[in-house]
């Protein structure tokens, strides 16, 4: 019973002084008179014989174990200071890691602002590019219908512009063509191409629609023991002529010619038979032929 008693009461004062070392508030004179306030409040008056025995042990079980409990409480302070220590650097690193959250979400706020801006900026570009891919397809568009235009105006200047023509004499039958006793204008009749028309089979006249430079050729056939002259005319004055002549009687003569002339609007360019010449034409082969077209509008 009085050691089960020093025991408890020992436990009690250990944990005790624990507490009290730890604050710095006990002191050697505090652990007996703790010692003593324990005794009494656990232990109810008893005999006095008792009580001087209880106390008697107490004091010697507490002398024997009072070195033992010193050096675990400096080995409990040295610890508990040691854990003091790591608890202030611990806190130290929490505080500067809190500071590096603070940064860190200080910077991420920056990054988002940025983002947020650098994405309306793409926004507001995509919006410039579809404005300009809109106005370059309207402009594209414009040209397009320009071009159009143009190349239809141009395609009907050049429809005006498009003349050329060529004729041959006779259009069925073989024979000679006089001779006459005065010039005469022939009427070339097997018209092969009057694009403009601009020549008249009738009159075998060609009338320029255009100011511009033409060319014009003219061919003669003829068969010998006569002369065989064709003579190119503008406004009735002779330019240029084909002319042979082959004193043999079935002997076949060849001749052509031809010129560039600088037309105003309404000249007329013909072909004339000199007097006393003659040609043959044959419907088979277009021997003697009349053509001309404009090279360029003046």
């Amino acid at each position: 019973m009085k050691g089960l008693v020093c025991l408890l009461l020992l436990l009690e004062t250990f944990v005790f002084v624990v507490q009290q070392t730890v604050n710095g508030e006990l002191n050697e004179k505090e652990i007996s008179q703790q010692l003593s306030s324990e005794d009494r409040r656990q232990n109810p008056p008893q005999t006095d014989t008792l009580r001087a025995e209880a106390s008697t042990d107490s004091q010697q079980y507490c002398h024997l174990c009072f070195s033992d409990i010193h050096a675990a409480l400096r080995e409990l302070t040295a610890t508990v200071t040691e854990q003091k220590a790591n608890i202030r650097e611990l806190t130290a690193t929490v505080t500067e890691q809190k500071a590096n959250i603070r940064e860190l979400t200080a910077t991420v706020t920056e990054q988002k602002a940025n983002i947020r801006e650098l994405t309306a900026t793409v926004t507001e570009q995509k919006e410039n590019i579809r404005a300009l891919e809109t106005r370059l397809r309207d402009e594209m568009n414009k040209n397009n219908d320009e071009s159009t235009s143009q190349v239809e105006e141009l395609r009907k200047k050049n429809r005006d512009r498009e003349i050329a023509f060529s004729a041959s004499l006779m259009q069925s039958g073989t024979g000679n063509i006089g001779p006459f006793t005065t010039d005469i204008t022939l009427t070339y009749r097997n018209v092969h191409t009057n694009i403009g028309k601009a020549y008249n089979p009738i009159t075998g006249i060609f009338t320029a629609p255009l100011k511009g430079a033409y060319m014009f050729r003219v061919s003669a056939f003829g068969i010998g023991g006569i002369v065989s002259t064709a003579s190119i005319v503008k406004n009735g004055e002779k330019v240029v002529s084909a002319h042979d002549v082959q004193p043999t009687e079935g002997e076949r003569l060849n001749a052509s010619n031809g010129v560039v002339l600088s037309l105003e609007v309404g000249d007329v360019v013909y072909v004339r038979l000199w007097s006393n010449n003659r040609i043959h034409e044959n419907d088979q082969y277009h021997l003697n032929t009349f053509s001309g077209f404009l090279l360029f509008p003046l």
